[in-house]
């Protein structure tokens, strides 16, 4: 199947994560002591050290050599060249990177197609609704957790927030593509680069004083504990979502959508006793890593008007007031409050009355006489939103940096 064609078959959005995919390169809020237990891991086992105190041995130490030795440009322009998961490594890639990138871009043992499939399937069905919670979920509740907001705002991509969305949004859509771990697919590659982004923002973060007077005592970002916040912020909280709102999901699309997100997460350098065997572990850990660490900050509230901001240019800010309302209804007015949601007086009421009963007509549940007519509007300006983030992520090259934010 051609790309284009491809493309277009996720257009509704079940690969945008152009918002949510902010979170994968960022730290969590301190929480409580560590206590999920490895049994409940994809690995079965592991010695149960607190993640929170585990970072990324093997592209740590590269990456901050590659920096120290003034190699990022060198390094970028040769991954310009890497695009699909069956190429070879390009060619002017210092020997221990290319040594690194060997093993990192092999997919784990446990890796099954047929599971990578239903995902893929899943995507196609259901995709206006994890493209809407990636994006207007996910994405802004990234502001909300302050450890994530504030290595975001001070990290260099944070200078210019569009072009970082551009960016992040590869991960998003490339995850739920159909090929995404197939030979043709790109989704090894995003992974790979990515994990090479979170390592040399390991060396750079802690160099910048505004990151340094903020974290929280935090030394090194990006722990393992701060990706897998990031995870929940998307796989899991996705999966509780379309779970409240009643979208039926056959079990092989439901272990489907967790099974990418697992390999996705070995492939980003999250250790497997940490990755979780099912939802159910999934949502302990959950429970305890992302829930309690929800907090506002000035870094995540300004991170937040420069998304809607950006969310506005669909139609010169007419769109806002909707998607304030929708981001409300999908977080909860806790979430939104932290992050300064405007409250919308005729939106919120009726997004709130109307998106269940398009939702249950989407799926047959109910005859088309019943939806109301602004029902329609809701998800055309979803559509578009979609559309947005889709063409902005198109063609963007993941790239290491060099520096933090400027002052």
């Amino acid at each position: 199947m051609d790309e284009l064609s491809r493309r277009k078959m996720l257009i509704t959005g079940g690969a945008l994560g152009a918002l949510g995919a902010l979170g994968a390169a960022s730290p969590a809020h301190a929480r409580a002591l560590w206590t999920w237990a490895p049994s409940g891991s994809v690995a079965g086992k592991g010695a149960g050290l607190d993640p929170e105190w585990v970072w990324d041995e093997q592209a740590d130490p590269v990456l901050a050599a590659v920096i120290e030795r003034g190699q990022v440009a060198q390094v970028n322009q040769a991954l310009r060249q890497w695009t699909r998961n069956d190429q070879p490594l390009p060619s002017g890639l210092p020997a221990d990177v290319r040594d690194f990138m060997e093993s990192a871009r092999r997919l784990p043992s446990w890796a099954d197609a047929g599971k990578l499939a239903a995902a893929a399937r899943f995507t196609t069905k259901k995709g206006i609704y994890t493209g809407a919670l990636y994006g207007l979920g996910s994405g802004l509740m990234s502001t909300a957790i302050p450890r994530e907001a504030r290595a975001v705002y001070y990290s260099k991509g944070g200078a210019d927030m569009k072009d970082r969305i551009a960016k992040t949004a590869q991960l998003g859509y490339d995850v739920g593509d159909l090929d995404a771990y197939k030979p043709s697919g790109g989704m090894i590659v995003t992974a790979v680069k990515t994990r090479m982004v979170h390592a040399a923002v390991r060396h750079l973060l802690p160099q910048s004083p505004g990151w340094d007077r903020t974290s929280g005592g935090q030394t090194i970002p990006i722990s393992q504990a701060d990706v897998m916040v990031t995870w929940h912020s998307l796989a899991t909280f996705v999966m509780r979502k379309l779970k409240d709102w009643r979208v039926p999901v056959t079990t092989a699309e439901s272990e489907g959508f967790l099974h990418v997100w697992q390999v996705t997460a070995h492939m980003l350098g999250v250790l497997d006793e940490y990755i979780p065997a099912g939802w159910a572990e999934a949502e302990a850990q959950s429970r305890q890593v992302l829930d309690p660490v929800l907090a506002s900050t000035p870094e995540g509230n300004e991170l937040t008007d420069v998304l809607l901001d950006i969310v506005a240019e669909l139609d010169a800010g007419l769109t806002r007031p909707l998607i304030n309302a929708f981001a409300r209804y999908t977080l909860g007015d806790r979430t939104g409050d932290l992050i300064g949601l405007d409250r919308e007086p005729f939106w919120q009421p009726l997004i709130s009355g109307a998106w269940p009963l398009l939702v249950a007509f989407r799926e047959g549940l109910i005859p088309l006489p019943l939806i109301p007519q602004a029902a329609w509007t809701v998800e055309e300006a979803l559509r578009k939103f979609v559309l947005l983030y889709l063409s902005e992520g198109r063609g963007i090259n993941i790239e290491i940096p060099d520096a933090n934010r400027p002052s």
